[in-house]
C-alpha cells in the first residue's frame, strides 16, 4: 500500500480539514443538538460550505460537476467528518449514493440525479436494511423487498430500515428483488426512488426511527409504489448484484475510515485530558495503569486507521478487496468499541457527560459497529473468503 498522498489528494485533505475544524465546533453541535428539526440533526450551512468548495462532487465527473477525483479523495472529506463528528451525510451522499450512480447508472441517470449533488442541492442514501417482523434484518444479497413488473414500470413491495439520512435525502437507492409476473425471481436490481414518491399517493411512506446514536435514521414504507423503468439504475439488464456489492464494499470501507477519525479524537481528548486532571497531586497521565490504558486504545485506533485506509486504497486502485474490507470491519467495530470504552473509563464521570464532546464519539462508534455487520459479521465473511480460495499445492 502507499501511504503518500498525490498533490490533489493533499489539497482536499487540507481543504476539507479547515473547513470542518472551524465550522464543526463544539458551540456549533450543541447549537444543532438543541433544535435538530424533525429530519434530524443537520448542519445545512455547512453542508453549503462544502458544496461551493467543490468536495461534494469531488469524486463524480466533471461533466456532472465534480472533480473527478478518486475514492480515497473521497475518504479524505470522510475523515474530516468523522475527526470532528460533524451533522453532515457525506457517506450517505457521497460513497452509498452518488458514487454508486455515477458508476452504474446511464448517462441519461447520472445527468439526471448527479449535478444536484455536487452543487449541494440534492441529498442521496441507500436502503440497506430490511424490516422483517419489527426487527431490521440485512436486505443487500437477498433483498425482502420485490420489484413487480407493472406496465412500463415497477411495483415495490416492502419495508426498509436503519436508513441513514433517511429523512433528509431527497433520493434513496433500493435494492430489491425483481419477480416475474409468475413470481419466479429475476435477480436483483437497485431503484432510485424520490421524496415524491415516499409522501405522495402511491402509499409509499417514510418516519422516523427511535434514535439511538443521536443521527436520525428512517422507516421506508414502500408498499405500492410504482416506479418507471428510468428509475432501474444501470436499466434492464443490469447486474444488480454487483452494483449492492460495489456499494457494500465502499460503504463499508468509508465507514472504517470514518471510525479510525472518530478514535483518533477520543484518544485525543483523552490524552489532553489525563495531563491536566490531577489525582493525589499529580496528572493522571503519570499513573502507570491509566497509562498502559491509553497506550492500548492508541495501537486499537492505529490497527483501525491502517486497515481502512488498506481497504479504501485498495477500492480506489480496483484492486481485489474483500478480504481487505472484512478485516477494516472487524477492527473498526472491535477495536474501535475498545478504544471509545477506554476514554470513557479514563475520563471517569466527565465520559458520560453529555455536554462533553466524548459522547458523540462513543455514540458515533456504536453506529458504525452495527452499520453493515458487526465484527463477527466481519470475521464469517472473511473465513468465507478465506475458505473459498484455491489451495497453492506447492505449499
Amino acid at each position: 500500500m502507499d501511504f503518500s498522498y498525490s498533490e490533489e489528494q493533499e489539497a482536499v485533505r487540507q481543504l476539507a480539514s479547515q473547513i470542518y475544524d472551524e465550522r464543526s465546533t463544539h458551540e456549533r453541535l450543541r447549537e444543532i443538538e438543541a433544535d435538530p428539526g424533525e429530519a434530524g440533526p443537520f448542519d445545512r450551512e455547512l453542508w453549503s460550505e462544502l458544496a461551493g468548495a467543490g468536495l461534494l462532487g469531488i469524486g463524480l465527473p466533471e461533466e456532472v460537476g465534480g472533480a473527478g477525483l478518486d475514492f480515497v479523495a473521497e475518504c479524505l472529506v470522510v475523515e474530516a467528518a468523522g475527526r470532528t463528528a460533524a451533522y453532515t451525510p457525506v457517506i450517505e451522499t457521497m460513497v452509498y449514493g452518488a458514487g454508486t450512480i455515477s458508476r452504474f447508472g446511464t448517462d441519461e441517470q447520472r445527468q439526471r440525479w448527479l449535478p444536484g449533488v455536487a452543487s449541494g442541492e440534492r441529498i442521496v442514501t441507500a436502503a440497506l436494511a430490511e424490516l422483517f417482523n419489527d426487527v431490521a434484518v440485512p436486505g443487500l444479497e437477498s433483498p425482502l423487498t420485490t420489484a413487480t413488473p407493472d406496465g412500463s414500470g415497477w411495483v415495490l413491495e416492502g419495508t426498509k430500515a436503519c436508513v441513514a439520512a433517511g429523512l433528509l435525502a431527497d433520493t434513496v437507492l433500493v435494492p430489491a428483488t425483481l419477480l416475474d409476473a409468475d413470481g419466479s425471481r429475476l435477480g436483483i436490481g437497485v431503484f432510485v426512488v424520490g421524496s415524491e414518491d415516499l409522501s405522495g399517493p402511491t402509499g409509499g411512506r417514510r418516519t422516523s426511527q427511535n434514535p439511538t446514536t443521536g443521527r436520525l435514521e428512517a422507516v421506508l414504507d414502500l408498499s405500492g409504489i410504482r416506479v418507471g423503468e428510468d428509475v432501474l439504475l444501470g436499466g434492464r439488464g443490469a447486474d444488480g448484484a454487483s452494483i449492492v456489492a460495489d456499494l457494500s464494499q465502499r460503504g463499508t470501507a468509508a465507514l472504517c475510515v470514518f471510525e479510525a477519525a472518530v478514535c483518533a479524537s477520543a484518544v485525543k481528548l483523552t490524552g489532553e485530558y489525563a495531563k491536566t486532571r490531577e489525582q493525589f497531586g499529580k496528572p493522571i497521565a503519570t499513573f502507570q495503569a491509566v497509562g498502559q490504558r491509553a497506550a492500548d486504545a492508541y495501537v486499537d485506533t492505529e490497527a483501525v486507521r491502517l486497515t481502512a485506509w488498506q481497504a479504501a486504497w485498495r477500492l480506489s486502485e480496483g484492486l481485489p478487496s474483500t478480504a481487505e474490507v472484512a478485516t477494516a470491519k472487524y477492527w473498526a467495530a472491535e477495536g474501535g468499541q475498545r478504544a471509545v470504552h477506554a476514554a470513557a473509563h479514563i475520563h471517569g464521570g466527565v465520559g458520560v457527560d453529555r455536554d462533553y464532546p466524548l459522547h458523540r464519539y462513543f455514540l458515533l462508534t456504536e453506529h458504525v459497529e452495527l452499520t453493515l455487520g458487526s465484527a463477527m459479521d466481519s470475521l464469517l465473511r472473511l473465513g468465507a473468503h478465506l475458505a473459498a480460495e484455491p489451495v497453492d499445492a506447492s505449499m
